[in-house]
């Protein structure tokens, strides 16, 4: 029989081969065959999957079936090698993430977020260029935030107005057009850009004041101190209180949908547009934001 730790080897890369990414997976996985591998485990239990399952105690309901989840799908692949596992019966924690209420940015707060951050310590000058210009862009264009940090210098290409997206959720790549006055932005952010770093380390075309590739985490930071300073967000609060970054995507699609309700359009038949552009897999995806917009 092979190892828990090598099955689990094995289990990732014959998932990352259909598509799959597991960041997250992977680590709580690993967390949970060294959780086994304490308690002198040779195979997966019921018992011990519940236990690490719904650890820490103060984490939300919703965290602990996810990990269940996770267990389960594991625990199901390596059955067929390890007839002594046992796989976790569905229903037992049987909570699911529910999305957050979008906020629906208004010009006024987008205007105040984007001259706020015009206003951030930068001795280069960079710092507030490029967050005032990432998040203009995700104002614009509706991607999501990781999709415009892992944008290329390549991937900008502001001649035919094009930016292309690679290897984004779900492993989709796609083409988003944008806006001639987006690109003269975006152009005049790479033109000094290039004077502060000519030969930067990193082809990343939105680059941090030490010239390396920006985070998400320290994008929605940045973005939650600024939030708190124009009023949008209490103070003290951590990054998944109040308005996300990701609610500039919600934004884009209300304001596409009312822009079609008004111009008399068929928002059923247009809706696999705004669908691709988005990058949803599926139009129902997009479903989603007609509801919420309806019931705010």
């Amino acid at each position: 029989m092979k190892s828990l730790k090598q099955a689990l080897k094995d289990y990732l890369r014959i998932r990352r081969s259909l598509g799959f990414r597991l960041r997250n997976e992977e680590g709580s996985l690993r967390n949970f065959v060294a959780f086994l591998h304490a308690a002198r485990a040779p195979y997966i239990t019921r018992e011990l999957a519940l236990r690490w399952a719904t650890q820490p105690a103060t984490a939300q309901p919703a965290t602990w079936a996810g990990h269940l989840r996770m267990i389960r799908r594991f625990a199901i692949w390596h059955s067929a090698s390890e007839p002594r596992t046992e796989i976790p019966p569905v229903g037992i924690l049987p909570h699911r993430y529910r999305r957050k209420s979008p906020h629906i940015y208004s010009d006024e707060e987008i205007e105040k977020l984007l001259r706020r951050a015009q206003q951030l310590p930068s001795p280069k000058g960079l710092r507030a260029l490029t967050y005032t210009t990432l998040f203009g862009l995700l104002v614009a264009t509706g991607m999501r935030v990781n999709e415009a940090l892992g944008l290329d210098r390549p991937d900008v290409d502001l001649k035919l107005r094009i930016l292309q997206v690679r290897r984004a959720k779900f492993g989709k790549s796609r083409y988003v057009p944008v806006h001639p006055s987006t690109v003269e932005v975006l152009k005049k952010y790479a033109e000094y850009r290039d004077r502060i770093f000519p030969a930067p380390s990193t082809p990343a075309f939105f680059l941090s004041e030490r010239g390396r590739r920006i985070t998400s985490p320290m994008a929605e930071y940045t973005f939650a101190k600024l939030s708190q300073r124009i009023g949008l967000r209490a103070p003290a609060k951590g990054r998944d209180h109040g308005p996300r970054l990701q609610d500039m995507r919600h934004r884009f699609a209300a304001r596409t949908l009312i822009h079609w309700y008004r111009a008399g359009l068929d928002v059923e038949r247009e809706l696999p547009r705004l669908s691709t552009y988005l990058g949803h897999v599926q139009t129902k995806d997009t479903y989603w934001y007609c509801v919420q917009w309806s019931v705010m």
